[in-house]
């Protein structure tokens, strides 16, 4: 699977150094009880997750719980997979339009006791999506960096 590709200003590319090695970040990215411990946005989230088959063509389930109340639920599938360098997978939350998914892909790069995450998300029907979601991951990875201290 090449990364991901859509129509100009509907990608968004996001490149951040935790101090962790590579291996690491790898794991809490792809084991379930990590994965849930910091992917949400912000401090007032909580996510559940209720399936990660990590294997090509395999299904993520998630919900990420605000305080208020809110859930947002977000699937997808796993498109490539090569420990601890790359993931690909499909993104598409529960109230997105039949048909319409958008494609994450993370590098990891190893900087000895560091990783640089190089994350793309592409395929956005429209620049307000990419830009919403450009503050999510933001956040996530603002909540990363906590739990990787």
């Amino acid at each position: 699977m090449a990364t991901p590709q859509s129509q100009p200003g509907t990608s968004l590319q996001l490149k951040r150094t935790f101090a962790a090695p590579r291996d690491r970040v790898f794991r809490a990215w792809t084991d379930a009880k990590e994965f849930a411990l910091w992917f949400h946005p912000t401090t007032e989230h909580t996510t559940i997750i209720s399936e990660l088959n990590l294997k090509v063509g395999g299904k993520y389930q998630l919900e990420m719980r605000h305080k208020s109340g809110d859930v947002h639920k977000l699937s997808g599938t796993y498109q490539q997979i090569k420990p601890p360098e790359k993931l690909v997978f499909t993104w598409r939350w529960a109230t997105d339009p039949p048909g319409q998914e958008s494609i994450v892909a993370i590098e990891f790069h190893d900087l000895g006791a560091s990783t640089e995450v190089a994350l793309t998300h592409g395929m956005f029907p429209t620049a307000e999506e990419r830009d919403k979601h450009a503050h999510g991951w933001n956040g996530c990875f603002e909540q990363f960096q906590n739990y990787l201290q």
